[in-house]
């Protein structure tokens, strides 16, 4: 798990409970994004990779109608955090940890 949901209910200052079934959606939904799109697997040790997740997750939040991808607001902050993550992060080799 790259971000929990009491950190992503704190990044978009939500104080109820009442999203949290959505924004579990939205954490998945986000971290499969990225695996995907990188080829690399993350976690909560990857600062930019968290921050990655908390923008997308954030745009999805609060553009729920276009959900699926990035707004043209945060588009060009996605894609050059992805190239940072795709190129500047090598996966472990096979049987390193």
């Amino acid at each position: 798990m790259i971000v929990t949901l009491e950190e992503t209910r704190q990044y978009l200052r939500i104080d109820d409970s009442e999203s949290d079934m959505l924004l579990i959606s939205l954490i998945a939904a986000a971290e499969e994004y990225l695996k995907n799109a990188t080829g690399n697997q993350f976690d909560s040790a990857n600062p930019l990779a968290r921050l990655f997740c908390l923008v997308l997750i954030t745009d999805w939040f609060e553009n729920r109608e276009h959900t699926g991808k990035a707004s043209d607001k945060v588009r060009p902050i996605v894609d050059s955090m992805l190239a940072q993550l795709r190129h500047c992060y090598q996966p472990p080799e096979e049987g390193e940890s």
